[in-house]
């Protein structure tokens, strides 16, 4: 057993010795780099100082790391970012091509809050997302059987919106074409497949209205 072990082993080291001594062909190298500059863009030093600038400007504030082609968004004027606004460690905002986010003044985003715009994709003022939330107005497709899933692109059913004053829990999903009304919670956990009328309180898979917010002045609340 102990010779098979040993024999084993030798064979792996030399397969390794193999594989990452042998040299990388122009391509490689080619696709490395294009693969690169998509994923690790934001760590060079120039790049991430550009993307505080930006944010300064506008009256924001982003903790480091952040992900997406933030950069590009915010210089092409198709990310939209209010005063006072505050992206947290984590935060992914991807907006491809003439995709657009808009995000209005005073929102929160989480630790690891992703937003994904293949049109568009709007936020309010004064929003608050909790951990590991994600808005999109786009789905993946899936129909052509002859393509792998991930060459096949993305579809929208129209823009996603949530209004002013939103507040969603951790890991909460808002999915294509979706409308949250403003001042609105929607539970943690939830996936919002249909629009929510402002002034509700919404949570499950699929997410659905639980009841209307009681507000602080309604003669209900000073009764109780």
């Amino acid at each position: 057993m102990l010779t098979r072990i040993a024999r084993c082993s030798v064979n792996l080291q030399a397969a390794l010795h193999l594989r990452f001594s042998a040299p990388m062909t122009a391509a490689q190298a080619k696709l490395w780099l294009q693969k690169w500059r998509w994923y690790e863009r934001n760590t060079l030093p120039w790049n991430r100082a550009r993307i505080h600038w930006e944010m300064a400007k506008r009256e924001a504030f982003v903790r480091w790391p952040v992900h997406g082609n933030v950069l590009e968004a915010l210089l092409e004027e198709r990310l939209e970012v209010g005063a006072g606004t505050l992206f947290e460690p984590g935060v992914w905002i991807t907006a491809p091509g003439d995709a657009r986010v808009r995000i209005g003044e005073g929102t929160f985003l989480n630790l690891n809050v992703m937003v994904a715009s293949v049109e568009l994709v709007e936020i309010g003022s004064h929003c608050m997302f909790a951990n590991g939330c994600f808005v999109t107005d786009g789905n993946h497709r899936f129909d052509d059987r002859d393509r792998p899933v991930t060459w096949q692109g993305f579809t929208t059913k129209g823009p996603t919106r949530v209004g002013d004053n939103v507040w969603c829990g951790a890991n909460v999903v808002i999915t294509s074409g979706v409308t949250i009304g403003e001042r609105c919670v929607i539970g943690a956990n939830s996936v919002v497949t249909a629009d929510v009328q402002a002034g509700s309180i919404a949570a499950g898979s699929p997410a659905r209205v639980l009841k209307a917010i009681t507000w602080a002045d309604s003669p209900a609340a000073r009764a109780s």
